[in-house]
C-alpha cells in the first residue's frame, strides 16, 4: 500500500459521525452541574480501558466538573471527529497522531498511556514463524487496512527488510484469535494482550514478534484538538487529570480495578472472568509508568518515529514532534 493508499485508510468513508452518536442521557442527580464530554474509546467495552472506568466510578471525572460518556467505536474515525472538532476526547495511538497530523488534522496527543507500542504479530509454534522474515509466504490477518495494526505492520517490515508482496495480508476484522486458532490465516496482528493471552488460555504455544522491537512508534494515549487546547485548556486539564488518577489508582489497586472493570462490562465477568483477568493482567505491564514519569511523553521518540514514518513512505512530509505532541499538562497536574 502506498502513500496515497495510507492516507485513504484514515480518511477515505469517515463521514462526519456525529449524527451516528446516542443522544445524551437526561441530567440525574449526580450529573446535574457537570459539563457532558464524550470520550472515544476503543472498539468495543473491555477490562484494557480499566483506568478509565476506574475514573468515572471512583468520581475523578466528577471531581474535575465533568460527566463523562465512553463512545466505543474504530480508532480512526474518532480520530476524524476529534480533527475536525465534532468530538474532543478520544484515545488514540500516537503514529494514528502523527498520520492524522500530516494529513492535515490538528490532533494533539496530551497524555501517554501504553509505555510502549502493543501490537505484535502472532503465531502458533508449530508454525515455525519466529521472526518478520518468516511472514514471507504465509498468510497474515490483520483487523483491517486501517489503524494500529497497519502501521505496526508497515513499520515492522520496513525495519526487518520484509518483502511485502511475498505476504498475503488478509482482512479479518476483529477475530484474530479465532482466525488463527482455525488456520483461517498463518499468522495474525493484534495487541498482544488479545489474541497470544486467549490462545494460550485455550492450551495453544504461540510465538509473539513484537512491533516494539523493531520500530520506536510511540503508543496510545489521549488525544484532542488545537482548538480545544486554545480555547478550553482548563478542559483538557481536567480530562487529564481525571484519566491520571484513574491510571495511578488502577496501578496501585489492581484487583479492585479489575472488579470496577467488571462492573463497567458485565460480559466480560462470569465464564469469561478468567480469559478477562489474563488480559486485564497483561495489560498492567504496558500501563507502568515510562520513565520521564507518569502520562508523560518522550519528545525525542516522537520525533524520531516521525521521521521513520516519512523516510518509510508512511507520511510524505516532515513534521516536527513540537507540533503533535505535549507534556504541559500532565506537568500541571501533580498526579502522585
Amino acid at each position: 500500500m502506498g502513500r496515497q493508499g495510507l492516507a485513504l485508510a484514515l480518511v477515505v468513508g469517515l463521514a462526519v459521525l456525529a449524527g451516528c452518536f446516542p443522544p445524551a442521557p437526561a441530567a440525574t442527580p449526580a450529573s446535574e452541574g457537570l459539563e457532558p464530554v464524550t470520550l472515544g474509546l476503543g472498539y468495543v467495552p473491555s477490562v484494557q480501558f480499566a483506568p478509565f472506568y476506574v475514573a468515572r466510578a471512583k468520581g475523578y471525572f466528577a471531581d474535575e466538573g465533568i460527566d463523562v460518556t465512553f463512545q466505543h467505536g474504530i480508532e480512526t474515525d474518532f480520530l476524524k471527529l476529534i480533527g475536525t472538532d465534532a468530538m474532543q476526547f478520544g484515545v488514540g495511538s500516537g503514529e494514528q497522531v502523527i498520520l492524522g497530523r500530516a494529513q492535515g488534522l490538528p490532533l494533539t496527543y496530551v497524555t501517554t498511556w501504553y509505555r510502549k507500542f502493543p501490537v505484535v504479530v502472532f503465531a502458533p509454534v508449530a508454525s515455525g514463524i519466529q521472526e518478520p522474515k518468516d511472514l514471507e509466504g504465509k498468510r497474515v490477518g490483520i483487523p483491517g487496512l486501517f489503524g494500529a495494526s497497519l502501521i505496526g505492520w508497515k513499520a515492522m517490515a520496513s525495519a526487518a527488510g520484509v518483502d511485502e508482496s511475498e505476504v498475503s495480508l488478509e482482512s479479518i476484522g476483529f477475530t484474530q484469535a479465532a482466525a488463527v486458532s482455525e488456520g483461517r490465516v498463518d499468522a495474525a496482528l493484534d495487541y498482544v494482550v488479545n489474541g497470544p493471552v486467549q490462545l494460550r488460555l485455550a492450551g495453544r504455544d504461540v510465538n509473539v514478534i513484537s512491533v516494539a522491537d523493531y520500530s520506536t512508534l510511540p503508543a496510545n494515549g489521549l488525544v484532542t484538538n488545537d482548538k480545544t487546547i486554545e480555547e478550553r485548556p482548563e478542559l483538557v486539564q481536567k480530562m487529564v487529570n481525571a484519566m491520571l488518577r484513574g491510571m495511578r489508582y488502577t496501578l496501585d489497586h489492581p484487583d479492585e480495578a479489575f472488579a470496577i472493570s467488571l462492573e463497567a462490562v458485565p460480559e466480560a465477568g462470569g465464564e469469561n472472568s478468567a480469559v478477562n483477568r489474563a488480559i486485564f493482567d497483561a495489560s498492567l505491564d504496558f500501563w507502568q509508568p515510562p520513565p520521564a514519569g507518569l502520562g508523560l511523553a518522550d519528545p525525542g521518540a516522537w520525533q524520531e518515529a516521525a521521521d521513520f514514518m516519512q523516510q518509510a513512505g508512511l507520511i510524505d512530509k516532515a513534521l516536527s514532534a513540537a507540533g503533535i505532541v505535549t507534556n504541559r499538562f500532565v506537568e500541571a497536574a501533580k498526579v502522585e
